[in-house]
């Protein structure tokens, strides 16, 4: 053992009675694979294995299931989480969900150290009239149909001619974007089938990206924005008067660059006009959504909204949409058997260490990502984040040599969880599912195609063609 080893915070000293360090990470978005990444790389002299555990039977979360098809460079980060796992000392463990198939308890009976990684996926709440109405969305909902979440819809109802999007966030764009480009575009991307047929089937004529916030106050990125300009057929439309800013708003601006360059990029929009393509986004800003309308209809037709800007306060407009996406912030669900702060919708924790009723940290459990803080921050970020949970993990794992003990009864999970039946997913079953999908691309012309439904995942995780029944593999579409 090097003396810098020896020395460096977290790192136990070796012996022949310190075996390798055993964490079970629950999720396999970028947080969880992260947290494995910065185990596998801490350079514990005792070794460590990592099982990194996923419900859905392929991993990667996130990147998968939110980052947006159209955004091939970030969903390259996939090459990156793949290194992770293809590590000797990082076992895929998929088709297992805390919960159904094991309990939290015996997970961290188990393993040494349990990290809770499963994110956010549901929509956060939005306390408004008529959000309850058919036709009315949490963003979540719809992401998931276009990103072929096997629990979600096969198909979307598209015959709305105008739609809503609540909010002014980079979300809000994605969604706005996905549903006005042309669906050819789509097929250079690895949308399922049965998406891209709804997408080329649509309606609609334009979108309103609604918020309550000034444009100066706009969570947008530069490159999003820029982004949306330049899809082709589509006319991003811009009022010059929601651009008339306060005097605090200019000074908000002259001291946050990113700000100044998004309100650049809306005042670009506002000069250009219209060119009569034939969709249309219009971004709306301090806009307070007030109602949802269509009770009388029994389905939306359309968005109250009452104006904040200074030149035209308390003004209500009633914009005519046939339906409403809410893109107003995610949250995270509850894991079962883990404390939950319902009002944050995260695991109290200091430092990633989970918190226990009374305030005080609980042995070997850990939270990373955005169950930990709320969802905040990009995909990238969540490597800084993962390794400040790992440095808590191994800081309590030097300073309490007990807690790293081995199990008492230490159980092979795989081996147990497959024996009752279950089928589990390893790394050599997801590079199946990737390599069917790759040819399922190859075959349609396109440089992969998703499967969607879980049966189709599974089979082609046994090395088998998708069931016929799931529409093949070009399409991952139930009959």
């Amino acid at each position: 053992m090097s003396s810098d080893a020896a020395t460096r915070p977290g790192v136990p000293a070796a012996g022949p009675d310190r075996p390798p360090l055993r964490v079970a990470v629950v999720g396999s978005g970028p947080a969880g694979v992260h947290t494995a990444g910065a185990l596998v790389a801490a350079g514990l002299e005792r070794g460590v294995r990592v099982d990194v555990l996923e419900r859905l039977p392929v991993p990667f979360g996130l990147v998968r299931y939110g980052v947006s098809p159209d955004h091939p460079d970030m969903k390259a980060v996939t090459a990156t989480l793949a290194e992770v796992l293809d590590h000797p000392d990082v076992r895929l463990v998929a088709n297992v969900e805390v919960g159904r198939d094991v309990t939290l308890e015996e997970l961290r009976a188990a393993y040494d150290a349990v990290v809770l990684a499963t994110g956010s996926s549901t929509d956060a709440p939005l306390d408004l009239p008529g959000a309850d109405l058919p036709g009315c969305w949490g963003a979540s909902e719809v992401v998931a149909w276009y990103q072929g979440h096997p629990e979600a819809p096969r198909h979307w109802d598209l015959s709305a001619r105008e739609v809503a999007v609540l909010g002014v966030g980079n979300v809000a764009l994605d969604v706005a974007r996905v549903l006005a480009r042309p669906a050819e575009d789509l097929l250079a991307t690895e949308v399922p089938a049965a998406v891209h047929a709804d997408l080329a089937a649509s309606r609609l004529t334009d979108v309103h990206v609604v918020g309550r916030r000034g444009p100066e106050h706009a969570r947008f990125s530069p490159l999003e924005l820029r982004e949306l300009g330049a899809v082709p057929g589509v006319d991003v439309v811009v009022d010059p008067a929601d651009l008339v800013l306060a005097p605090e708003a200019v000074e908000h601006l002259a001291g946050d660059r990113r700000a100044r360059q998004v309100v650049d990029a809306l005042a670009s929009f506002a000069e250009r006009g219209t060119t009569g393509a034939p969709r249309r986004v219009h971004l709306r800003f301090a806009r307070t959504p007030v109602e949802v309308l269509g009770r009388d209809a029994g389905r939306v037709t359309g968005l109250r909204t009452r104006r904040a800007h200074a030149g035209a306060a308390g003004v209500v407009e009633d914009l005519p949409v046939q339906a409403v996406y809410r893109a107003v912030g995610y949250r995270s669900r509850p894991v079962a058997g883990a404390p939950f702060d319902d009002r944050r919708g995260v695991v109290p924790n200091v430092d990633g260490r989970v918190l226990i009723a009374d305030g005080e940290p609980e042995r070997g459990l850990y939270v990373v990502g955005w169950l930990k803080t709320g969802p905040v921050g990009l995909v990238g970020h969540t490597r800084k984040d993962a390794r400040a949970t790992v440095a808590s993990l191994l800081e309590d794992v030097a300073r309490e040599p007990a807690a790293a003990a081995p199990p008492a009864d230490p159980l092979d999970l795989v081996e147990r969880l497959r024996a009752g039946g279950l089928h589990v997913v390893d790394l050599d079953g997801w590079r199946s599912v990737d390599a069917a999908e790759l040819r399922a691309g190859a075959d349609a012309g396109r440089p992969r195609v998703k499967l969607v439904s879980r049966e189709d995942m599974l089979a082609a995780a046994r090395g088998g063609a998708p069931g016929s029944a799931a529409g093949g593999p070009a399409g991952g579409e139930p009959s």
